[in-house]
């Protein structure tokens, strides 16, 4: 009984660990280190930062093609004072495009796309100018093409020669005279007629049958306009015969140094609809952080056993809506902050659009009134800084090299979730983090669509089934 007496500390102790190493682990997990001082670091690039942007690398791994991605951020040189505005200009952006997203939204659900003007509407409700972040490298008629990605878009397009209005690329134009294999589209073709579908514009045959032309227009007066034609396609060790893609003839807007878009959405103008025979309408992408050299990738066919997700890939059924069937729709359940779950009964309706154009998450008034609260309730004692523009929430963490945040998931149907990583979590909209805001943003009404932005998707793996008609989610840090 002595010896058993002797034991009960030992015991004691054991369980005390136990239970101190369970809150620990508990508080670990509802728990990320923002690093602040990593942040400004890494928006001093180097001097080849340009350059590392162009020609990026592509390989083919069994029955998939990976192809290196970048973050438009690190593709040019800025001292502080640039950083900070064009930080802030993207937010700004962001909310412009936004609004033009809903009103495109809105009206294909209520059935008055018909009215629209091309003018008022973008050929594909996705495409974003400056905010558009991500470039991957594709090869089209034999020449490197650096392009803008976009699961919002359906059309994928390059400058072309002779050009009326062409912007600066780094890269050549893209000259259909040198290629053998560049062929005009008619204007009673199949792949004008899917034009129309996707665009809502009625083309004037009579005028010209000979060409199919497009026109892509923006809230801000960008615009690309050219005709369609088909090409040669050569994405890593892969090829596509009679791509479909739009040459541009006149282009005008933000688009950077980029030599066009690439539209990764869901209609049957899009690369994803035109090369399903290689890949089975699969693919992925990890989008990578603006840290300096960091690559992500952009993964087309469904070979799991090539990613680098460090999670199990959990997936969520698409929400199939006939009005916005070219859209990739999700049903959020839920949503977590530091561990505590907020219910989001009214997403459930309409469904929330996962968008890589869109920046900052966007969320009906009521979702994000609780997820404000919450967050503010748990990120306790640090100095407040005013709101800018979308952002609402923001604090002064200029004093700080780090800070432990509350983690933010989206909960989807299945099980599935996102998990945000920690620089998904604020927005600096001042280099020196005087100013810091949480990265969600509140639609302007309850009725609205909500948007999973760029911003909280950053490393993740995502992968999008069109076949099985469901996303999957899992961590991973990203890399090429």
């Amino acid at each position: 009984m002595r010896q058993l007496r002797g034991l009960f500390p030992l015991i004691t102790s054991l369980i005390l660990l136990i239970i101190f190493s369970v809150v620990a682990k508990c508080s670990q997990d509802n728990n990320k280190i923002f690093n602040i001082h990593k942040f400004q670091r890494n928006k001093q690039h180097s001097q080849n930062a340009i350059s590392s942007c162009f020609h990026l690398k592509s390989r083919r791994e069994e029955d998939s093609t990976t192809l290196e991605m970048k973050h438009r951020d690190f593709c040019s040189r800025k001292n502080r004072h640039e950083i900070n505005k064009s930080l802030q200009e993207r937010v700004i952006l962001d909310n412009d495009q936004v609004q033009l997203l809903q009103y495109r939204m809105k009206s294909l659900i209520l059935g008055e796309l018909q009215t629209l003007s091309s003018t008022q509407m973008p050929l594909s409700s996705g495409m974003r100018l400056e905010i558009l972040n991500y470039v991957i490298t594709m090869t089209l008629g034999g020449e490197n093409m650096t392009v803008i990605v976009d699961t919002g878009s359906d059309l994928t397009w390059v400058q072309c020669k002779p050009c009326s209005l062409c912007y600066n690329q780094l890269e050549p134009i893209f000259n259909p005279a040198t290629s053998l294999s560049y062929q005009s589209v008619t204007c009673n073709s199949i792949a004008c007629r899917l034009l129309q579908e996707t665009s809502g514009n009625q083309v004037a045959c009579d005028f010209n049958p000979s060409a199919c032309n497009y026109y892509v227009s923006y809230g801000d007066g960008s615009y690309s306009r050219g005709e369609l034609a088909t090409e040669r396609l050569d994405i890593g060790n892969s090829h596509v015969d009679k791509f479909v893609f739009g040459c541009g003839r006149s282009n005008k807007g933000l688009f950077g140094s980029a030599s066009g878009l690439m539209g990764l959405g869901k209609s049957n103008l899009s690369l994803i609809s035109q090369t399903s025979e290689l890949y089975g309408g699969v693919f992925s992408y990890c989008l990578p952080s603006t840290d300096e050299g960091k690559s992500g990738s952009l993964t087309l066919g469904g070979n799991t056993s090539v990613y680098r997700n460090t999670t199990p890939i959990f997936y969520t059924r698409m929400v199939q809506n006939p009005q916005l069937s070219s859209f990739y729709m999700l049903n959020l359940t839920g949503i977590g902050v530091g561990g505590v779950h907020l219910y989001t009964s009214s997403v459930q309706q309409n469904g929330i659009l996962i968008d890589s154009g869109t920046v900052i998450t966007r969320l009906p008034p009521s979702i994000y009134r609780a997820l404000k609260a919450e967050f503010v309730k748990q990120f306790s004692g640090f100095p407040s800084a005013p709101s800018f523009s979308i952002l609402d929430t923001c604090f002064d963490l200029s004093s700080y090299k780090e800070v432990r945040i509350p983690t933010v998931k989206l909960q989807f149907e299945g099980n599935a979730e996102l998990n945000v990583d920690a620089n998904g979590v604020f927005y600096l909209v001042k280099y020196d983090a005087s100013q810091a805001c949480l990265a969600f943003a509140s639609l302007a009404y309850e009725d609205e669509i909500a948007i999973i932005g760029n911003y909280q998707q950053k490393n993740s793996r995502i992968v999008y089934d069109t076949k099985l008609s469901q996303v999957g989610f899992a961590e991973e840090e990203c890399s090429y």
